[in-house]
């Protein structure tokens, strides 16, 4: 058991094929190309529509910027990760400029967002954890500093707790393949 981690800032950004904007893949696990998980920091530059992916789950959470609004619905720095169906494409209005978020996607499997203000007890065979501002994530008697917007995830965990001490918002992510 040991943790992997990745940072936005270590990624080089890709263009959006519609041009809309760009995207720092973080994870796409197990494999690249064939992903129960991905995991990214993306930059809406323009109002749009997303890519339709169908039969996949997303979760997106603003993380930088004013935000943007999804199916009406406004969504902005603070808001909980906001989960709707991949294939539906929503058209994305930016409310104030640029936004970057946190963008989930789950395809197969049985994938849990929450805040990670909360001490986690690993009961599934990954889990993951996503930053904005950075802190220290303790799990047993290891601990590992994350910068901002950095990904940290851990195959099989030990069921010892898992801590976060940090500033601003973070997410516990739990998968399991019952689902």
């Amino acid at each position: 058991m040991s943790w992997s981690k990745v940072s936005a800032a270590d990624v080089e950004p890709q263009a959006w094929k519609n041009k809309g904007g760009t995207t720092r893949e973080l994870l796409a696990w197990p494999h690249a190309h064939d992903w129960a998980l991905r995991i990214s920091v993306a930059r809406v530059e323009r109002d749009g529509p997303f890519s339709a992916f169908p039969g996949v789950h997303r979760w997106l959470a603003v993380v930088r910027g004013a935000g943007l609004r999804l199916f009406d619905w406004p969504q902005s720095i603070g808001d909980e990760p906001l989960r709707f169906d991949g294939g539906l494409a929503p058209e994305a209005e930016l409310i104030k400029g640029e936004s970057e978020v946190f963008n989930v996607m789950e395809r197969r499997g049985n994938l849990e967002v929450e805040s990670a203000h909360r001490v986690l007890l690993p009961r599934t065979p990954w889990i993951g954890l996503f930053t904005v501002d950075g802190g220290l994530l303790e799990h047993g008697h290891r601990a590992m500093p994350m910068a901002p917007l950095t990904l940290a995830w851990c195959e099989q965990p030990v069921a010892q707790s898992c801590v976060f001490t940090g500033e601003g918002h973070a997410w516990w992510l739990t998968w399991s393949d019952e689902g």
